[in-house]
């Protein structure tokens, strides 16, 4: 009766003590109500904002948030990055990363405002975008082996063009140089158009530019492509060997393409943000437009960016060694 319905009570209260507690209105943690940044370290028009706003819509749409792209130029893409690496941890600002302000910045020792290992999250590759050795029209050398073959006869009579001094460009050279035991004579410039503006003009001889950015004037005929600088040859340019296949073996520089964030994103916005984006990259459409501007599509994970990020600041490292290039 009453005495043993109370035992009972009491029973099944202390039953539900001992279960875990569970905070029943614990919910994931979500990207704030706000437009999320997309920041881009160079300005509009390049490889690196073209690829953002391919993707920055459907990120948005899939999160249920405005993304609007912010391009921080300045620095090879160093300035953008630093304020990133200081942004809020809360998903509401990411960005496209690249070689030139991670890796191969790391590997120069420059005094940088950040640690690309430390500072930085890795959330999931956009894409691959192999360089372009590429000479001027009236060159003598028609393939890469005929270009080494000039090149040793006539030590430091060639000259390269970079796109600035430490660059992804100039560290491209220097690794050619160094495998093909070549003197080519550096000659930076201050970024890629004036570069290819004077190989076009015949006023230097050698230069490696982005596939995406070289290829339209290699078709157009103002200089001639002589090889790739990945190990595949890209889908955008089937019929232009690799540097490798075409006689310096082991040769390999591309650029890269990757979502970073600040360090320390609550693990599910690290998560969810990483899911969108590969998922943004299976579109078919998506990978279409990616590939039109000279890049192959990388639908991979963080981890894998991570990997990547961490292989290529050693290679790098080792490469900026062996050559002796000192930071500018």
């Amino acid at each position: 009766p009453v005495a043993r319905i109370l035992e009972r009570v009491d029973e099944l209260a202390a039953g539900l003590a001992a279960l875990p507690f569970t905070d029943i209105h614990a919910q994931e943690t979500d990207f704030p109500d706000r437009p999320l940044r997309f920041v881009v370290g160079f300005p509009p028009g390049g490889p690196n904002d073209l690829l953002a706003r391919i993707v920055a819509p459907g990120i948005g749409e899939r999160l249920k948030r405005s993304v609007v792209v912010e391009n921080r130029a300045g620095a090879n893409g160093e300035i953008a990055a630093a304020s990133v690496a200081k942004a809020p941890t809360d998903g509401s600002v990411f960005m496209l990363g690249s070689n030139g302000s991670t890796t191969v910045a790391a590997a120069l020792n420059r005094n940088l405002p950040y640690d690309v290992r430390t500072d930085f999250a890795a959330v999931a590759p956009v894409g691959i975008n192999p360089m372009l050795l590429v000479v001027r029209n009236d060159l003598p050398a028609k393939d890469v082996t005929e270009l080494l073959a000039l090149a040793r006869a006539q030590p430091g009579k060639l000259n390269g063009a970079s796109a600035g001094a430490g660059g992804a460009t100039h560290l491209a050279l220097e690794l050619f140089k160094a495998l093909g035991k070549v003197d080519i004579v550096h000659v930076p410039y201050k970024g890629g158009g004036p570069a290819m503006a004077d190989l076009m003009a015949g006023l230097v001889d050698v230069y490696f530019g982005g596939l995406s950015t070289a290829l339209p004037h290699v078709k157009a005929g103002k200089m001639r492509a002589l090889g790739q600088t990945s190990t595949t040859r890209s889908a955008a340019a089937p019929d232009i060997p690799t540097i490798a296949e075409a006689g310096l073996p082991g040769y390999e520089v591309v650029a890269w393409f990757g979502l970073m964030a600040p360090a320390n994103l609550p693990a599910d916005v690290h998560k969810k943000l990483s899911d969108t984006l590969m998922a943004v990259l299976a579109k078919p459409e998506v990978r279409e437009k990616i590939a039109g501007a000279g890049v192959d599509p990388d639908p991979q994970d963080a981890a894998a960016l991570a990997r990547t990020i961490d292989v290529e600041i050693k290679r790098w490292a080792q490469w900026v060694k062996d050559a002796g290039i000192q930071p500018e």
